[in-house]
């Protein structure tokens, strides 16, 4: 499973197998690689220790195999990976030939044969991510060197949504997303999206939201159009994240409302010489390029389909209808797991994009 062409990874492992990781490729020489910076991204998408999270203890510790010496990129593939420890194969054993619904089970088992592991989701969980966060943070190092900050949120989960625009500094943001569990830059709405969560919970069921990403300090011009523009490659990785069903940039859908004038962002001089737009529904993305705009993201996070209730399902051995209860360890919401995984999705293809058009080296 690889994606990128100058940036590139490769995903390995599986939920339940001994290890998911990633392999880099394509990092300069001399590039420092913070560890513990790397590990705080993996601890976000852990949520080890939080109310509102699955009960799967994992200390993803990230060991880095090759490619790194004294704290410095070598130049070679970086390899990164952490142990999966707490894995209890017994719930999807039980369920052998019994596709879940919301699941990636049929599909994986017409295309792969009943041999296929779906322990956990196998390759299609979202315990695969561990190597796109990791491999994000590498990323992310490259881009602030060039004054290029990335920052996700929860926007709402389920009914509960911000109201308007977060017009805050990213520092800002990102202090005021981390004080909640639920990673929403609003006190207000955190409490509300925790209890809300926390009900799903009470009564066997689970929520989904929509997260939103700003990238401030692009240059212009990053993107390889026709068939690679920034929209694209973002989309791409974004819909390989399991859960995520929509993708939007700037005002999104809400163009299809609009008219040419209201929808048009005008250009003018600002007050340090540069080109800039009075308004963004762009996105920061014009023609497949970045404009120099903040650029805005958003995906939409279905609930998660694991869900302690009876649903209807097949037996794919029998060939009779029958029901299936999904029982093991998991998010009535994965929103707030899923914020830091949306972050470094989008770090990995800038960073990609950035190489092939010569704005990195």
């Amino acid at each position: 499973m690889e994606f990128g062409r100058s940036f590139r990874i490769e995903l390995f492992g599986a939920s339940h197998g001994p290890e998911v990781g990633v392999v880099v490729s394509g990092v300069p020489a001399g590039t420092p690689v913070d560890v513990a910076a790397l590990q705080h991204d993996l601890d976000r998408r852990r949520a080890m220790g939080r109310r509102l999270a699955s009960r799967r203890q994992e200390p993803d510790e990230l060991l880095i195999d090759r490619g790194v010496h004294g704290g410095l990129a070598d130049g070679g593939p970086i390899r990164m990976h952490v142990a999966n420890v707490d894995v209890r194969r017994g719930p999807y054993e039980r369920l052998k030939g019994r596709p879940r619904p919301g699941h990636a089970d049929y599909p994986a088992l017409v295309r792969y044969g009943p041999g296929v592991d779906l322990s956990g989701g196998g390759i299609f969980s979202g315990r695969m991510t561990v190597g796109i966060v990791a491999a994000g943070g590498l990323a992310k190092t490259l881009l602030a060197a060039r004054g290029i900050g990335i920052a996700a949120f929860t926007r709402s989960i389920g009914r509960v949504a911000l109201r308007g625009p977060v017009p805050l500094p990213l520092a800002e943001l990102r202090r005021r997303r981390d004080a909640h569990e639920v990673g929403v830059p609003d006190r207000e709405r955190a409490s509300e999206m925790e209890r809300a969560i926390a009900a799903a919970r009470r009564s066997g069921d689970s929520l989904g939201g929509v997260i939103e990403c700003r990238a401030e300090g692009l240059p212009v011009g990053v993107g390889e159009p026709f068939f690679d523009p920034l929209e694209s490659e973002l989309a791409h990785l974004l819909f390989a994240v399991p859960a995520v069903k929509g993708v939007e940039f700037g005002d999104g859908f809400a163009v299809a409302r609009a008219t040419g004038r209201t929808n048009n962002d005008a250009f003018y001089w600002d007050p340090a010489g540069r080109v800039a737009t009075r308004t963004n529904h762009a996105g920061g993305i014009l023609g497949g390029l970045s404009t120099g705009m903040p650029l805005v993201l958003r995906v939409a996070v279905k609930p998660t389909p694991s869900v302690p209730r009876p649903q209807e399902t097949v037996d794919l051995i029998t060939r009779e209808g029958a029901t299936v209860v999904v029982t093991g360890r998991h998010d009535p919401c994965i929103v707030p797991r899923a914020v830091v995984v949306v972050e470094a999705a989008t770090a990995v293809v800038l960073a990609d994009l950035m190489m092939r058009g010569g704005f990195l080296p």
